[in-house]
């Protein structure tokens, strides 16, 4: 186990309160740094130059997860009796066609409680999840009529530090396809299909993998475990092979995300290697993990004592990384869905 991410003083006027396009610039227009996670150099750029910093042969390994609108609104109902109130459900990870674990924020439920969304659907609490204050959700409705609810009916999860609640496709990647993330895999949102199309001129390869994020927030009196929190994957048998052929070949497999490389390392194999496959992950990877299958990262910047920052340390020094995030203070770049980004290789 490595050292806990640290922490630094994060002025309120960096937070990305909206999407670059509501700022007046392109979505890959935002500012990029670019460090040298061996040495520790710093060049400071703009991300749509991003072509400039990537070989022809290296590969870009993107989450192609589409984000639901995560959050419902229901009566609760138990023995009977119905409360008229609204109460507001969040929507953690998808167990089954019909089943998702689900933190309730308002009230404490029980099992043989009924969520009442409408006439057609409705969720019974199966049980409390005992690693989080999670309850398991049984819908009366599954497969792609619940998905077409939840779309239909559901919204965006909302940040305390966004402007106002920004519509579902402002947190969309342009290449996003298999929905299941209720919270953003956000660091491939300044791709444009522009500078996708620029890098394949190039030479850089691009594969795609799917982790579909869980919710990582439930509350200041429960704190976050990230050895605790399981996502679902998949890595394709195309994806793995790409990423093997790139390492043999000594080009660089840049991540698209700490969500790519927990998903990487998940199923790397202890020979070099990626395997393809499916599953649940709750790798929580921390300063002196040997990555196995990733040579670079290109990611958002994370707010102080994120577990993310753990991750961060697996690729440099926590000395350099620290100078790097000072400097990313100083410069003024922005944090989070809608800020700026970092490129560590």
């Amino acid at each position: 186990m490595g050292a806990p991410a640290f922490s630094f003083h994060l002025p309120d006027r960096l937070n990305a309160t909206a999407p670059p396009e509501y700022r007046g610039i392109r979505r890959d227009h935002v500012r990029l740094m670019v460090m040298d996670r061996i040495t520790g150099p710093i060049v400071h750029d703009r991300f749509d130059r991003l072509d400039r910093f990537l070989r022809s042969g290296d590969l870009l390994v993107f989450n192609d997860s589409r984000v639901l609108p995560a959050v419902l609104r229901g009566k609760w109902e138990r023995d009977g009796r119905v409360w008229e109130t609204e109460v507001e459900i969040r929507l953690a990870r998808r167990l089954s066609d019909r089943s998702w674990e689900a933190w309730v924020p308002e009230i404490s439920l029980m099992a043989g409680d009924r969520l009442l969304f409408g006439e057609r659907w409705t969720a019974t609490v199966e049980r409390p999840d005992k690693d989080a204050p999670f309850v398991v959700l049984v819908f009366s409705i599954g497969g792609r009529e619940l998905l077409d609810r939840i779309w239909a009916f559901g919204e965006p999860i909302r940040y305390d530090y966004t402007a106002r609640p920004w519509e579902l496709d402002t947190y969309q990647t342009v290449y996003a396809s298999s929905p299941g993330s209720v919270e953003p895999p956000s660091a491939g949102r300044p791709f444009s299909w522009e500078l996708l199309f620029r890098l394949r001129r190039r030479g850089v390869q691009t594969a795609f993998l799917s982790l579909h994020t869980g919710l990582s927030y439930w509350g200041e009196d429960s704190p976050f475990d990230p050895g605790a929190h399981r996502e679902a994957f998949r890595i394709p048998e195309a994806t793995a092979d790409k990423v093997n052929r790139t390492r043999e070949s000594g080009r660089s497999v840049i991540a698209v995300g700490t969500t790519v490389v927990r998903a990487l390392e998940t199923m790397a194999n202890g020979k070099g290697e990626v395997d393809a496959g499916e599953g649940w992950t709750s790798l929580h990877i921390t300063a002196g993990y040997s990555l196995q299958s990733v040579d670079g990262l290109l990611t958002g910047f994370h707010e102080p004592e994120a577990s993310h920052l753990d991750l961060l340390s697996a690729f440099t020094s926590p000395d350099r990384l620290r100078e790097a995030y000072d400097a990313a203070v100083k410069e003024e770049y922005q944090w989070h869905e809608f800020g700026d980004m970092h490129l560590l290789w």
